[in-house]
């Protein structure tokens, strides 16, 4: 469908009654429904525009002229007073139509931008039957009006959009109706509501639920943070609803407010009440209002909260008639009030990768982008800036207030260069507009503001708070915030305060609460942390938390709740990442070498997890951060584990120089302090470097030596690991009856257990004896229950092994294309984490494949890549590998020639990784 562009004319219809009448003749409507639709589709096709979009009964259509759009409506409307749906029925449909021109944008077949709002706000306005233009329609239609057709003027009439007035016209015809009932705009209910500047963008969602709640109750308070957009939903709410109230809807300012005494003379000035001689203010508004039908706005209650709850609760039992909108930080706290927490504004993930289009869908992004162009006429999202448009938005945490103050910057400033100043935002974002209440300036006075009415206690832990990265729960607070002026049993109530003032957020996940701080709100926070003198002992409090909550974790991830746990740390990635990072400043501290001492700790019961969940690069740079302090260089079992810890991530990397060497060190500290655990661990990991290099003597006598202390011991689990281990080096070689028994050995051990990462991994092992004898239907089930458990677990390596495994099965039996497919996956994987052992394997199961295919001199090419990468990593094909190997390079000189073969394998070699990686994965040619 090819859409008009540039300027353009939309045509906005929708049937008058038409629930009411679905619900008394749905037989007749169906009828008539049907008959409508042929009717509009008709006229608007017939006189070249383009439906876009249909919503129930109504039709939205775009025209290339508003002469078009003009003769379309005329058309629809002829034919709707000529024809009567359902013989005898009498049921005609009254169709509005509206007709506004502007410029729109497009994107995934659709139009956006104020033009579409502006014309459904003037259809709002209408009646069955009866044509309007905007002015802007109005003006480009000059004397291009249909034959025998006038524009009656209708005034100037303020829409529900409540920006400027619209000069509004009627399309007038012979053949239709001429008078109808005056508009319903909002002229003609009696209200207060000012005039807007800028446009109100998205909320339909909130406005949807605004409208229902406030027709269920008569008091509903909108909550939420500073700059959350409160006020401008309740007025835009309010404004949608005015034909509900005969005596109107009254807006009540009450920030300017310092005395809430004054509360009551307020609200009777904004409704022109007038005081009474010697009679309490409150009781003649009362009097005044007990049979008015109307809605009262109280904006801004929270400096005078009180008041405000002694008068709406007045208000409300005296004069049952009348409704209150109340927007404020927290609720009123009285009887029959329902609370409407205002969310921010829509946001897209700034981690995923973003273009023009994509970025439509969000609300924080459409206001970031109109609220720009305001001031920088040529400000578009294009591919370039898309990426960093959905961080800053992201890191503003949808604010609408922050995000106005933003884009006010881009005058100034291109959005990647605001994007990297935005860890300073309460500088940047200033110079809001001067008419605004002061607090609404800057975004520090904007959080001064809420900051500001907060009691010592609350003020306190917000201060605290900021030390939290990604969200807390309620025993991490009582475990860093309490202290001399806060006791642990006082957590709850303070939260929920903070939560009720909207600087906390208080979200259930699962079966538990989790608190969060917006990041504004946090930096803020962080900001106040810093001026008092507890702030290293609370930072030293969240690093202590964490530590002992990942050291009561690390052994529980050998045991049958490990994707639970797992899951706890991933949660809490964040909050550990803040803990290691304060480890590692406190280097020129009095205390450096206690908190070096306990980052080493953290890291090492952190190895799992970052191994397990792919963290693998990052966890290799903090535990080398770690190891290298000058407070972390005594011999002892923290350094022992950490540097454990490092080199199964570095060997899971394929890097196995690094992983020797620490395993070295760590097993020669283990001895040291005679820690025959850590002996054990050490010489096992040192046998998987073996391995992995080919020396399989050596891994064969690491792993029995390491067997025979974790015998010693009584460790179950070492042992089941440690079995696997010989497994392995009996597969290598080639002998299966030995290696699946030592795998069965090893996986009854783990069932009883409960490892599930183990059982994953000794279910592979068993597939690989059972693939490797062509026992294909034995191997594939293996491999599927393998990746169950895996993808269960998060673990990526895990995973990417299974289908890595199961690929092979598909080549096996000829069928290439899932083979391709799951190797795509596997090798997607690989790249990802970094595992170039992975990647290497990878690699020559995609020359094979590519060989099969009649590719040969592709399967050179990336046998090629295969081999330096190996080389690179000093980790040769096992025996069984090397002489499959042979025997597809033999067919493939065979069908090449050598120096053809020479050539592509030669120009395989030479790529560098990401490449060969590309090369395989068709992403290049």
């Amino acid at each position: 469908m090819s859409l008009p562009s540039g300027t353009i004319t939309f045509l906005f219809t929708d049937i008058e009654g038409s629930t009411r009448l679905w619900e008394e003749q749905p037989d007749t409507m169906r009828i008539a429904l049907a008959r409508h639709d042929a009717l509009l589709r008709a006229a608007i096709e017939t006189n070249s525009g383009t439906v876009f979009k249909t919503i129930g009964d109504a039709f939205c259509a775009a025209f290339h002229t508003a002469p078009q759009a003009l003769e379309a409506a005329l058309s629809a409307q002829q034919s709707l007073h000529q024809v009567k749906a359902g013989v005898g029925s009498g049921l005609m449909l009254k169709v509005r139509m509206a007709l506004h021109t502007g410029s729109a944008d497009i994107r995934d077949g659709d139009y956006f931008g104020q033009p579409l709002n502006r014309v459904a706000r003037l259809l709002a306005v209408g009646h069955g039957g009866q044509v309007l233009l905007s002015e802007a329609t109005q003006a480009v239609t000059g004397n291009s009006l249909p034959v025998g057709t006038s524009l009656r003027d209708l005034g100037i009439h303020r829409l529900k959009d409540l920006q400027q007035p619209e000069q509004v016209w009627q399309l007038t015809s012979p053949d239709l109706p001429f008078e109808f009932q005056p508009l319903r705009s909002l002229s003609l209910y009696d209200n207060n509501l000012p005039v807007q500047l800028t446009s109100f963008v998205g909320r339909e969602k909130e406005l949807a639920e605004i409208k229902s709640l406030l027709s269920k109750t008569r008091l509903l308070t909108l909550t939420g943070s500073g700059g959350t957009g409160k006020t401008r939903l309740s007025l835009q709410a309010a404004a949608e609803v005015s034909e509900d109230y005969l005596e109107g809807v009254w807006l009540v300012e009450l920030a300017p407010l310092a005395d809430p005494a004054l509360v009551p003379f307020t609200v009777a000035a904004a409704l022109g009440v007038r005081e009474s001689m010697g009679e309490p203010i409150t009781k003649t508004l009362v009097a005044a209002l007990k049979d008015k039908r109307l809605l009262v706005l109280l904006d801004n209650c929270e400096h005078v909260l009180d008041a405000c709850a002694r008068l709406a609760d007045t208000l409300l039992r005296s004069c049952p008639h009348v409704k209150i909108l109340a927007s404020s930080r927290e609720g009123l706290g009285i009887a029959g009030e329902s609370a409407y927490r205002v969310p921010s504004l829509s946001l897209p993930d700034p981690r995923q990768p973003q273009t023009p289009q994509s970025l439509s869908h969000y609300e924080a992004v459409l206001l970031f982008v109109e609220r720009a162009a305001a001031v920088k006429t040529d400000f578009t999202v294009t591919t370039l800036n898309a990426s960093a448009l959905a961080s800053v938005c992201s890191r503003l945490d949808g604010i609408p207030l922050a995000i106005e103050l933003a884009a006010a910057r881009i005058r100034s400033m291109t959005i990647e260069e605001l994007g990297k100043r935005l860890d300073d935002r309460f500088r940047i974002l200033t110079g809001g507009s001067r008419t605004a209440l002061p607090r609404q300036q800057t975004l520090r006075a904007l959080i001064d503001w809420s900051y500001n009415l907060l009691e010592e206690k609350q003020k306190t832990l917000l201060a605290r708070l900021c030390v939290f990265a990604g969200g807390w729960t309620l025993e991490a607070a009582e475990a860093v915030g309490a202290g001399e002026d806060i006791e642990a049993w006082e957590m709850l109530d303070l939260l929920t305060a903070l939560s009720d003032k909207s600087l906390v957020i208080a979200e259930v996940q699962g079966k538990a609460t989790r608190y969060r701080l917006l990041e504004t709100v946090r930096q803020y926070a962080r900001d106040r942390l810093a001026e008092s003198e507890a702030s290293g002992s609370i930072r030293e409090g969240h690093r202590d938390y964490f530590l002992t909550l990942a050291e009561d974790i690390q052994p529980k991830l050998r045991g049958p709740e490990q994707a639970q746990w797992l899951d706890v740390l991933e949660v809490e990635h964040d909050n550990l990442r803040v803990a290691l990072t304060f480890c590692l400043e406190e280097g020129e501290s009095e205390r450096a070498e206690e908190s070096e001492e306990r980052g080493l700790r953290l890291g090492a019961a952190l190895q799992v997890f970052w191994s397990v969940r792919g963290h693998l690069s990052e966890g290799r740079e903090q535990l080398a951060a770690l190891l290298s302090r000058p407070g972390a260089q005594s011999r002892t079992k923290a350094r022992a584990d950490a540097l454990n810890g490092a080199g199964v991530l570095a060997a899971a990397q394929g890097d196995y120089a690094p992983a020797r060497s620490v395993y070295e060190e760590s097993v020669g500290i283990c001895r040291e302090l005679g820690d025959k655990r850590g002996i054990a661990f050490s010489l096992s990991n040192l046998g998987d470097v073996a391995q992995d290099q080919g020396d399989y003597a050596s891994a064969r006598t690491l792993y029995e030596a390491s067997l025979g202390i974790f015998r010693e011991l009584g460790d179950k689990w070492g042992i089941a690991g440690s079995l696997s281990n010989l497994g392995n080096i009996a597969f290598h070689q080639g002998d299966f009856a030995s290696a699946r028994t030592l795998y069965e050995e090893s996986l009854g051990i783990r069932r009883e257990l409960g490892d599930k990462k183990g059982i994953a991994g000794s279910l592979n092992n068993l597939g690989n004896v059972a693939q490797s004898q062509g026992d294909f239907a034995s191997a594939r089930p293996l491999y599927e229950e393998s990746l169950g458990i895996d993808q269960a677990l998060g673990d990526k390596r895990g995973i990417a092994c299974s289908l890595g495994n199961l690929g092979n099965v598909a080549y096996s039996q000829g069928d290439y294309a899932s083979a391709r497919t799951l190797y795509e996956e596997c090798l997607k994987i690989f790249r990802e984490l970094g595992d170039k052992q992975g990647i290497a394997e990878s690699l020559e199961a995609f020359a094979s494949l590519a060989f099969k295919e009649e590719t040969a001199e592709c399967a050179s090419r990336l046998w090629g890549s295969a081999s330096a990468l190996r080389e690179e990593i000093g980790s040769p094909m096992s025996p069984n590998e090397r002489e499959k190997q042979e025997r597809e390079l033999v067919a493939m000189r065979e069908t090449l020639g050598e120096e053809a073969f020479a050539a592509a394998y030669e120009d395989g070699r030479a790529i560098i990784l990401e490449q060969a990686i590309a090369y395989a994965l068709g992403e290049t040619t």
